[in-house]
């Protein structure tokens, strides 16, 4: 599978890799949706094992566009 870098587009998310061991010899299709992405119910659909997991958050960088705050002045 190839590595998507992270493209944040408001607030901070949680990026997590987990790394699963293959129990047969099934081929392992890519997920259609990322969102809302349920690890254990993938891991089940193909008879995998959870041997590892990390995880990172990430936030757009500054200058980048995203929320505007206006400053109120008296």
């Amino acid at each position: 599978m190839f590595y998507e870098r992270p493209e944040p587009r408001s607030g901070i998310h949680r990026m997590v890799f987990v790394l699963f061991r293959q129990l047969g010899r099934e081929t392992v299709f890519a997920p259609d949706m990322r969102h809302n992405f349920n690890c254990k119910n993938f891991a089940r659909q193909y008879h995998l094992d959870t041997v590892a997991a990390t995880h990172f958050t990430c936030q757009r960088e500054a200058g980048s566009g995203g929320r505007r705050f206006r400053s109120e002045s008296s």
